[in-house]
């Protein structure tokens, strides 16, 4: 009997995935722990491997978005057939039977009437007939779920499309036809203004930041003479050309010491406690193409400058090449933001909830300083603490801040 796959849950929270593309094509052998589809989460768009192996039967969804646990293709023998299923976008597995066969057997089924409307999209010919002034009622346009997200997406007014669906319900091969049709007038130029969709990952960061910015912070600030940890940088990529360690990996190991030692600031705020982490995790934020992410470096205190540089290399190339799994993001305790590459000498991070901080890190300038009564030259960098007030107290972050400053100047004191 072959074996349905369905959509996993990748992750803690997850409810629905958008899969991009198949990997394999149907008839295609496929082996237990093979990439099988791409999907994109509210998180990460990531490969999934195949839990099963054999032949891939049938695909159900080719693209587009279902809840977790819902089938989405089947694989078993060559040659075994199996149920012959339709999906539209983002709705269930519907049984490719005559609606009055499927309603003999089950009156009740509320989705009998939305599955032979799906079957009967799915059989339409590319060359069907639009039943002219049957694609609404009472001023409801009839249309299929997917039809009215491509037509949102595409700016088309349904009301101006003729279905040629059951009973004129516009479906989307009506839509993608449009342009030969009736399309909606456009309020402005053409080419003035172009509408990009929001993809999964644009919409979380956009729900987390607007989270963010409900909680009350403060910000505190302080500048660190870099002089030392230049030259720890240097020395280190001298004994280890393999290794190409920078000052956020110096950065994420005294982090990690100063919330070893301020252990109040290492927490994560929640309605009935305060949660207080035995290790840090530092999540690092990355500008990756799909967006904003913030992968995790793991127990950071207890690894080597060497041992950081080689994981925030690995972890940061996946990001940019858009290969971080769900497990990559999870667990992080603080967060450093470092656009000091952009020649930013400082700004403000909004906090990842439920993180209670986060480090902003501009770029190392030369400044000219007071030194012992002298006026001299210090590659200085300038930091900026946004910390949760409902989780930390305006002096446990200054302490916190203050020995970050004090291991900079003085690395050997943290490593």
């Amino acid at each position: 009997m072959a074996s349905e796959v369905k959509l996993p849950r990748l992750g803690q929270g997850m409810e629905a995935g958008t899969i991009n593309k198949w990997l394999k094509s149907e008839g295609d052998t496929v082996s237990k722990g093979e990439p099988l589809f791409e999907i994109d989460t509210d998180k990460v768009t990531q490969e999934v491997e195949s839990d099963y192996e054999g032949v891939l039967l049938k695909i159900v969804l080719p693209q587009g978005e279902a809840p977790v646990g819902q089938t989405i293709a089947y694989i078993g023998k060559a040659g075994e057939e199996v149920q012959d299923t339709v999906v539209e976008d983002g709705g269930a597995p519907q049984s490719a039977e005559k609606p009055a066969e499927a309603h003999e057997r089950d009156p009740e089924r509320k989705e009998g009437r939305e599955a032979a409307a799906a079957v009967a999209e799915s059989q339409v010919p590319g060359g069907a007939e639009a039943v002219p002034g049957t694609g609404s009622t009472n001023g409801r346009v009839k249309a299929s779920p997917l039809a009215r997200r491509l037509a949102k997406e595409r700016g088309i007014d349904l009301s101006t499309l003729q279905g040629s669906g059951p009973d004129g319900r516009i479906i989307a091969r009506d839509v993608e036809q449009a342009p030969e049709r009736a399309a909606a007038p456009a309020a402005v130029p053409a080419g003035d203004i172009e509408s990009v969709p929001l993809t999964n990952i644009r919409k979380t960061i956009a729900q987390r930041l607007t989270a963010a910015w409900e909680a009350p912070v403060f910000q505190l600030t302080v500048s660190a003479d870099m002089t030392r940890a230049n030259e720890l940088v240097a020395r280190a990529r001298e004994l280890n050309p393999d290794v190409r360690i920078t000052v956020t990996d110096v950065l994420a190991k005294v982090c990690a010491q100063a919330l070893m030692r301020h252990r109040d600031v290492n927490v994560q705020y929640t309605d009935d406690a305060l949660l207080k982490f035995p290790t840090a995790n530092v999540g690092i934020a990355v500008a990756a193409p799909q967006g904003l992410v913030v992968p995790v470096l793991r127990s950071v205190e207890r690894q080597s400058l060497v041992e950081i540089a080689s994981a925030r290399g690995d972890i940061v190339g996946r990001a940019r090449e858009n290969k971080l799994a769900m497990q990559d993001l999870a667990d992080g305790t603080f967060t450093i933001s470092n656009l000091g590459m952009y020649g930013i000498e400082q700004f403000v991070a909004v906090i990842n909830p439920p993180q209670a901080a986060i480090l902003a890190v501009g770029a190392t300038l030369d400044t000219p300083v007071a030194r012992g009564g002298e006026v001299v030259v210090r590659p200085m960098m300038t930091m900026t603490l946004t910390v949760d007030h409902r989780a930390v107290d305006g002096a446990e972050g200054a302490d916190f801040l203050r020995t970050v400053k004090q291991f900079l100047e003085e690395p050997a004191l943290a490593l």
